[in-house]
């Protein structure tokens, strides 16, 4: 089994390490072009150029299927990745989870970049599946990049920046940007008030990575004799995994027992 990853940067490591905790014996291929990030203020157009360049270098490797682990992406470019690619490898789009964090009750806050922002996207997704909830959509300039390139004091002042326009009283907080998940329990301690239940993070990683299984028509099976194979593509060439992507747990799940091929 060889499941392909693909995003701008190194966003896709989220759904990476939710796939191989599933299907440790999986192969992966991880496909992503960092050197044109960031891609949400592209147009769709040149956003649909990227994305099929790098699921291209993807598909070169014949994967069971492909993830695109970018929000970005998938708003923009899913319906020529499928035109393009299926039936022959199944093509699975990330959505932010609205919906499950909507059924908590609310209110909600939706992090984002700012592009994603207010886009009649994202928008659409509130009144479809969160009409009755009260809902904060927060930009997060910054933030994205400064997780693709590791640099701390961004993050910091990225999330601290974001958490300051996200209101005491939310319950839960979706991550509307696949990098953000590297950073998930930084971003939960900015937004937890004192004395308060616990926000509740919604991501997209686990569900995107079942959804692929299930496109394949195959099961979970976390006790699987692991394969540990990992093809990493940086602009459609032969890769170490990037040295930033080892400064988080899902990079260091990877590369701990991976090599590049």
């Amino acid at each position: 089994m060889k499941i392909a990853l693909m995003d701008s940067g190194i966003g896709l490591l989220a759904a990476a390490a939710a796939v191989r905790r599933l299907r440790p014996d999986a192969a992966l291929v991880l496909s992503s072009d960092p050197d044109s990030m960031p891609w949400g203020p592209r147009t769709p157009e040149d956003v649909t150029a990227h994305a099929l360049a790098v699921a291209r270098a993807a598909a070169a490797h014949r994967p069971d299927a492909l993830i695109v682990a970018c929000n970005t992406a998938s708003v923009h470019a899913l319906p020529a990745l499928r035109a393009e690619l299926e039936p022959g490898i199944p093509v699975i789009g990330t959505v932010p989870a609205i919906k499950p964090a909507a059924a908590s009750g609310g209110p909600i806050a939706i992090w984002a970049t700012p592009a994603t922002t207010g886009s009649p996207y994202q928008r659409g997704l509130i009144r479809d599946f969160a009409g009755g909830v009260t809902v904060t959509e927060v930009p997060c300039p910054g933030l994205a990049d400064a997780v693709q390139h590791g640099d701390e004091e961004g993050i910091d002042v990225a999330v601290a920046a974001a958490a300051a326009l996200t209101p005491n009283d939310v319950r839960a907080v979706v991550l509307g940007c696949t990098h953000y998940e590297l950073v998930a329990e930084r971003i939960r301690a900015a937004v937890q008030p004192r004395d308060r239940p616990p926000v509740v993070l919604h991501a997209s990683a686990e569900a995107v990575a079942a959804q692929a299984l299930r496109r394949i028509g195959t099961q979970p099976a976390p006790a699987a004799t692991p394969d540990h194979g990992l093809t990493v593509l940086l602009g459609g060439r032969d890769s170490p995994l990037p040295r930033q992507a080892l400064g988080y747990a899902e990079g260091r799940l990877l590369g701990a027992v991976s090599t590049a091929r």
